[in-house]
């Protein structure tokens, strides 16, 4: 007798559901050991550990460390493990199709203040990673292109709806905002002197319309 359809999709469901979860964990397990002793000092064994798996699940289901780094940096980034490009979220597209440039800097604060909170901890991580692992360096690299790609957008943005000083060409409102999505600045602010992630934000907020409002 075969299986029903349905009992077959709901199989299939439960197994996709329990191997996210297993992903989740070691990702996140990864990502708290890289914070709390660095990169070089962590093993697949100790991430396999805080996990609750084995050693050879952390590779099945995840990779090598590197991929542990990618998957931690890139979902810190996004806010989850949902499969969907950045230019794809709603909040991108909102900011995007903002006509009033005040609007738009707002949102903008909004998203990549909270990005630069989130993204704060590991981005020591990533850059100490980066001088001994090739791979690292190359998700570094990737990040630099995607945060200077994403500033000339927003920028362009900016311009477009009337949001952009006389004296300011569009390459250097892209520079300074560059500087305004890096997560440095707020791993200082945020982590270091306890400020809230909302104070964080209406600081880039108010620095952003400072510097690029008419």
């Amino acid at each position: 007798m075969s299986t029903p359809r349905s009992h077959r999709t709901y199989r299939s469901t439960l197994r996709e559901e329990q191997a996210r979860a297993t992903r989740r964990r070691i990702v996140a397990a990864g990502h708290d050991l890289f914070v709390e002793q660095g990169y070089a000092a962590t093993t697949i064994d100790a991430i396999a550990a805080r996990a609750g798996v084995s050693r050879k699940t952390v590779f099945t289901s995840v990779g090598g460390k590197a991929v542990v780094l990618k998957l931690a940096f890139d979902w810190a980034l996004a806010g989850d493990d949902e499969p969907v490009p950045m230019a794809d979220r709603p909040e991108v597209k909102l900011m995007l199709e903002e006509p009033d440039p005040a609007r738009v800097i707002e949102r903008w604060a909004g998203l990549n203040g909270t990005i630069a909170c989130r993204l704060a901890a590991l981005f020591d991580v990533l850059t100490v990673a980066a001088d001994g692992d090739p791979e690292a360096a190359e998700l570094q690299a990737t990040s630099e292109a995607n945060r200077s790609n994403a500033a000339r957008i927003f920028v362009t943005r900016l311009a477009d709806v009337g949001g952009l000083r006389d004296d300011l060409s569009v390459e250097r409102a892209a520079a300074i905002a560059e500087i305004l999505m890096d997560p440095v600045p707020s791993r200082r602010l945020v982590l270091e002197r306890g400020w809230t992630v909302d104070e964080y934000v209406g600081y880039v907020e108010r620095m952003a319309k400072a510097a690029f409002l008419p």
